[in-house]
């Protein structure tokens, strides 16, 4: 069994080390080193407990199977409603449900905080996370092309969308992930 629960600061140097992998073997991130734990755990507690992070664990294990996040999509304040979503699965966890499992909790959170967009930013070509996104609620949105040089080649970037909420009216402020913890809708 997979269970998922809000990270706690301990968790930074896991976490780091799942994201390391995707950093150093990949494209899928556009950072070339990986950050340290003590980076980690300032992104984590970055923006006052507003954004979520999520970790996948096993039932009798506290070693992290994945982690999913939330984060400021832009800077001007009329982007507030809208978050910038991640996941990333360790290496050994991989094609198991993990992912899936992360983005419908990160998903049924960040409604309940009262987000009204969520942003998928994926390297291109990635079929297995184009198909994770698309089967949590993400469509395709554009791709920006050769964005990103990394491991000696130009790499376009495709952006998902979901949407949140219903997008007629005013919105409501969002609430702190602090406020509303973990959510898992049926």
């Amino acid at each position: 069994m997979i269970l998922i629960r809000a990270a706690r600061p301990e968790d930074a140097a896991q976490i780091a080390a799942i994201y390391s992998t995707h950093v150093l073997a990949s494209a899928v991130s556009f950072e070339t080193e990986p950050p340290s734990t003590r980076t980690m755990r300032s992104r984590m507690e970055g923006e006052d407990g507003l954004y979520p992070w999520l970790v996948a664990t096993g039932e009798d294990t506290d070693a992290l199977l994945g982690y999913a996040s939330a984060m400021r999509f832009r800077e001007r304040a009329a982007y507030r409603f809208c978050v910038e979503t991640s996941v990333y699965v360790a290496s050994g966890a991989a094609r198991q449900g993990v992912g899936r499992l992360l983005y419908e909790a990160l998903i049924d959170t960040l409604r309940a905080q009262n987000f009204t967009q969520a942003i998928a930013v994926i390297t291109l070509p990635n079929d297995a996370s184009i198909g994770l996104h698309e089967s949590v609620g993400f469509r395709r949105a554009g791709v920006y092309r050769e964005v990103g040089w990394k491991q000696g080649r130009w790499h376009d970037v495709g952006i998902w969308q979901a949407s949140l909420a219903d997008p007629n009216g005013p919105p409501e402020e969002p609430l702190r992930f602090a406020d509303v913890g973990v959510r898992r809708d049926p």
